[in-house]
């Protein structure tokens, strides 16, 4: 009993979810700068290895190493900084509204199909229990 945890406010749910949002954007640059300095000590590495220890001299190899691993890089870069943000959270959310707007339609236009071909008095009682 000497270490009680203090109950602080709880976060509401929209609380919540913009942490756990924020905390994963955060992963996802941290990710992609980790990837930048591993991509610039590689290309170090790789000029090291062709033009002094003279590893496959004969072509420089090394550009299309380090052409493709760029490629890479750009695609992660374009990733992180364009698509997520444009089909993150918020994208999710319209789009499942917009789904939910649609089927609400055609339920609606159902029913009204059964009530134009069912006057209410021809409908069956629902059986209460």
């Amino acid at each position: 009993m000497i270490f009680k945890q203090k109950k602080g406010p709880a976060l509401d749910p929209e609380q919540h979810e913009l942490l756990e949002h924020a905390q994963r954007r955060i992963r996802q640059k941290k990710g992609l700068f980790r990837h930048f300095v591993i991509f610039l000590i590689g290309c170090v590495f790789l000029v090291v290895v062709n033009k002094i220890l003279k590893y496959g001299e004969t072509h420089d190899w090394y550009m299309w190493a380090i052409t493709l691993w760029a490629f890479l890089f750009v695609i992660h870069m374009v990733q992180v900084f364009i698509l997520d943000p444009f089909m993150g959270k918020q994208w999710e959310r319209s789009q499942r509204e917009k789904l939910l707007r649609k089927q609400q339609e055609r339920i609606r236009h159902m029913e009204k199909e059964i009530e134009a071909g069912h006057p209410p008095d021809e409908l069956p009682k629902k059986k209460e229990s």
